[in-house]
């Protein structure tokens, strides 16, 4: 079964909290960048210590940079939240 990229982002994607999200993702990435701690392609994710779900911000005590295998590698509960 194709996956339903449209209802995907109108269901979840494309919700306020979501928007909100990605974008304080975004420019925590872009702050890092900006100091050089990390790199366009470089196989880096910049990981938030304590997630933004669960009431996380984007101050530089809660980011670190880790490898894309060990952030996406983390367990996740039954809606994709890291536990």
């Amino acid at each position: 079964m194709a996956r339903d990229y449209k209802k995907e982002y109108r269901e979840y994607q494309g919700t306020e909290e979501q928007k909100h999200n990605r974008a304080l993702r975004n420019h925590a990435r872009r702050e890092l960048m900006r100091e050089g701690r990390v790199h366009k392609g470089d196989g880096k994710d910049v990981d938030h210590k304590r997630p933004l779900i669960r009431g996380g911000s984007n101050s530089d005590s809660n980011l670190r940079v880790v490898s894309q295998k060990v952030n996406r590698g983390f367990r996740r509960d039954s809606k994709g939240r890291p536990l």
